[in-house]
């Protein structure tokens, strides 16, 4: 690499901040803010406890599981509190795999969930469970009879995510599960279905109902609530074996003293994105189609990932011919913009995304992306802005000298 580091780039740092990575993470709002406060120091105790400052935490809890219910269209019993989604996630899985495993030894899942779900599945295969990993096609769509087609009578669980978090893409989650429902039925088969709703929270309907799931995933960070905290919702009569022994909180789903300041923040938010749903996903779908018009104008060999419609509103992921990502992120930072390559819980990983390769992409166009995740205080300025930058960024890494032709 010699000679490289002469090679100027981005000259100075902005002193801009535009945050448009709202599907690795949110900022609290105020309002969530402040319902989490008393909770801290002034109402402490332990909901497990007798006294008065103890059961005013249990019934913030029991407020919380109740809002948490009715946005999912839920019993509150079917709410369990965890510390986020990859817990919720792990739980749901090796959960329902464990109580089965005298039934059956068979999973179906696809090759563009979150790692939560890929990584946990891995480490059921060490325990000699069989995992089905299903292809989808160019948009990131799972096909509801290829689901139907890999149940076999050792199947027990599908889990299919609601909506991705790297290409925004939506899963026709409903049909999925009624083809899983209705083989179950024609087999004589008990086949649990999961989703990982995580990115979904704010702009689809979580109603469990609608969805067909028996358990499904949240994680409060994604939708304005704070870090640490996430809902499970386990539908009654579910088979499932609790991964976190102890004091037997949560129905003895989950034990552990609970978060309360956290799951009260977890169902305020919630509450407040249910509510501003359709607003906000009006708001972000404007300025995502902005962002994807914009870039098809002025960035030559750049690629939509993901369905053009059937996609998060405030997703945007595009991958760029002759650039890798990393660097293009580095750009936009210089210029006070953050983004992402893709999902953050691997963005250290050199390897190109499973997501992108899976939808076909090849390994280099896929080391070549960007996501971009607009958030409720995104403006048509900050948009203006991005697309003022991200061209010539990319143009000055395509004139860059490549890797081999400096050594």
């Amino acid at each position: 690499m010699a000679g490289r580091e002469n090679i100027p780039l981005f000259m100075s740092i902005s002193e801009k901040l535009i945050y448009l990575d709202h599907a690795a993470t949110t900022p609290v709002r105020e309002e969530v803010l402040s319902a989490m406060l008393p909770y801290f120091s002034g109402t402490f105790g332990n909901p497990s406890s007798f006294y008065t400052i103890a059961q005013e935490a249990r019934k913030a809890v029991d407020d919380s599981r109740e809002v948490v219910a009715r946005v999912l269209g839920a019993r509150m019993s079917e709410i369990v509190f965890t510390s986020g989604g990859t817990e919720s996630d792990n739980t749901a899985l090796k959960g329902v795999a464990f109580a089965m495993r005298t039934v059956g030894k068979h999973i179906i899942t696809t090759a563009i969930e979150h790692h939560a779900v890929l990584h946990t599945c891995h480490q059921l295969e060490q325990f000699g469970f069989e995992i089905t990993y299903l292809p989808v096609d160019e948009y990131g769509l799972v096909d509801p009879d290829d689901v139907g087609r890999a149940i076999t009578d050792q199947t027990i669980l599908v889990s299919v995510m609601l909506a991705n978090n790297e290409i925004g893409t939506v899963e026709p989650l409903s049909d999925i599960s009624r083809v899983v429902k209705d083989e179950a039925v024609r087999r004589g088969q008990n086949i649990t279905m999961h989703t990982d709703a995580v990115q979904a929270a704010g702009f689809l309907d979580l109603d469990v109902g609608l969805l067909g799931v028996d358990l499904l995933s949240l994680s409060a960070h994604k939708f304005y609530g704070p870090k640490g905290v996430g809902a499970l919702y386990v539908r009654r009569g579910t088979p499932f074996e609790p991964l976190q022994m102890g004091g037997g909180q949560e129905r003895q789903r989950r034990s552990g003293t609970e978060n309360v300041p956290g799951i009260v923040g977890l169902a305020e938010a919630l509450r407040l994105a249910t509510q501003e749903r359709e607003s906000e996903s009006m708001h972000a779908a404007r300025l995502r189609d902005k962002v994807i018009a914009g870039i098809r104008d002025t960035i030559e060999m750049a690629h939509l990932n993901g369905h053009p419609t059937r996609r998060l509103p405030n997703n945007v992921s595009v991958s760029f011919e002759g650039v890798e990502g990393e660097p293009v992120l580095l750009g936009l930072d210089f210029a006070g913009i953050c983004a992402s390559s893709g999902s953050a819980c691997s963005s250290a990983s050199l390897e190109p995304s499973h997501v992108l390769l899976a939808i076909g992409r090849s390994a280099d166009v896929a080391q070549g992306s960007l996501r971009i995740a607009l958030g409720r205080d995104n403006t048509e300025d900050d948009v203006d802005y991005l697309l003022s930058v991200l061209p010539g960024v990319v143009g000055k890494l395509r004139a860059m000298p490549s890797l081999s032709a400096v050594k």
